[in-house]
């Protein structure tokens, strides 16, 4: 794994070109030696695995980065010394995107539920939603613009790619103090060169992201031991 400081002066260890399962992630962690709290807890209590569907897409800022999209006319990579130039979007967990995986995951574990049994059926999955990602607030500012990752997608294809179908890649895993986030890096295929070296985002059943039919994937993994 690579260290480095990414804009907002945190610290993060990071493997290029893999979306690394908890087991993987500690092993490269070893490796490097690295301490982390969370990530080598000896025991972690047994958790659900849900499968999110996710359709929406939700990009936070501050004053300055709303001033900038606006005097730009869209949006961009504030540093213009950055390369590549990125724009970052994360996953908009709404809450029938929790419902529908809690959903999913029954049917797969209990595919004989009656449907007395189906209606009566406690939530539960919220109650494990606890991590960043599933979070209505932002660490990032006080503003937050929010688009279905079709609609994206087309503008994408329309203004960048000549109309051309975006190409999806395996772009990084991070690991953060507590925290886990895996990036999906979306170009236009007149830069394919440019980023041959990262793997293409396939719909792989075991990965713990990946693209079919107009959504994402994520099958995310705990971490903690307060899940209990």
């Amino acid at each position: 794994m690579e260290r480095q400081e990414n804009r907002r002066g945190h610290t993060e260890h990071f493997c290029e070109g893999q979306h690394l399962t908890l087991g993987d992630l500690k092993e490269k962690a070893r490796e490097r030696v690295l301490r982390n709290q969370y990530l080598f807890k000896e025991y972690i209590p047994a958790y659900p695995r849900p499968e999110f569907h996710v359709t929406h897409l939700k990009h936070d800022t501050d004053r300055a980065g709303l001033e900038g999209i606006g005097r730009d006319k869209g949006f961009c990579d504030p540093d213009p010394e950055e390369s590549p130039r990125l724009v970052w979007w994360s996953l908009m967990m709404r809450p029938e995107d929790i419902q529908s995986a809690e959903r999913r995951l029954l049917e797969q574990i209990y595919p004989d539920r009656t449907e007395e049994q189906v209606q009566n059926q406690q939530r539960f999955l919220e109650k494990f939603a606890t991590s960043p990602a599933f979070l209505k607030s932002s660490r990032l500012g006080s503003y937050r613009f929010t688009f279905p990752l079709e609609e994206l997608l087309t503008a994408y294809s329309q203004q960048l790619c000549a109309n051309a179908q975006p190409v999806m890649r395996v772009y990084k895993t991070v690991l953060y103090k507590q925290e886990v986030m895996y990036a999906v890096l979306v170009h236009s295929p007149a830069n394919e060169k440019l980023f041959s070296k990262f793997p293409l985002l396939t719909d792989d059943p075991n990965a713990i992201c990946a693209y079919r039919d107009g959504h994402f994937i994520w099958r995310p993994e705990a971490m903690c031991g307060t899940h209990r």
